[in-house]
């Protein structure tokens, strides 16, 4: 059973994550963050999880916390869901082109958190949504998943285009990461037998 649901209640935000690995992404993602939710939608429905996402959050000061916060909550939903990893491939990686934006993502679910976040957005706002926050999401969900995580802009001029090919190129190597390995189903993807 692959799945995972997670809870976290902090004095800025309120926040429920369910998850299924073995999904065929189907999302339901509500924060009262209406760009951000389009992107969750895009990591469900690209890595193929199922996903949903309940979060309220002191958006009357900004999304900050809330995008933060989620990000936590997913990365230990994955953790939960993940469990010790057995016959998983570990890592995986996308090459993904949307219109003007090229962003490749190349990603080791390690238990070891590292970012690489390389996309240089080029306005500060995507509507209302602070661009900023596309790396504090990343960081909190790589910190908080145990994922080395390496996000590069290889090209595009379109923040939108660059923030959503980003998304999309997470969940596609991260759909591959967390497929079972046919040839070692049955084995921790480590010479050290434990990850």
């Amino acid at each position: 059973m692959r799945k995972a649901t997670i809870s976290r209640k902090t004095a800025e935000t309120d926040i429920s994550v369910e998850l299924n690995l073995d999904g065929t992404g189907v999302y339901d993602n509500q924060t009262g963050v209406g760009f951000f939710d389009h992107m969750l939608d895009q990591l469900s429905r690209h890595s193929l999880i199922d996903m949903t996402v309940r979060a309220t959050g002191d958006l009357h000061i900004d999304d900050h916390h809330t995008v933060e916060d989620v990000g936590i909550a997913i990365g230990q939903a994955l953790v939960e869901a993940l469990g010790d990893k057995r016959g998983i491939n570990r890592y995986g990686d996308c090459h993904l082109a949307m219109d003007d934006a090229q962003i490749r993502c190349a990603l080791d679910l390690s238990a070891r958190p590292y970012l690489i976040c390389n996309l240089d957005i080029p306005t500060a706002k995507i509507g209302t949504f602070d661009t900023e926050l596309v790396r504090e999401f990343f960081q909190a969900l790589a910190t908080h998943g145990g994922i080395t995580l390496h996000i590069d802009r290889l090209h595009g001029f379109n923040s939108h285009h660059i923030v959503e090919a980003a998304f999309k190129s997470v969940a596609r190597a991260l759909r591959v990461a967390v497929e079972f390995d046919p040839r070692k189903s049955d084995a921790i993807p480590s010479t050290k037998g434990a990850l």
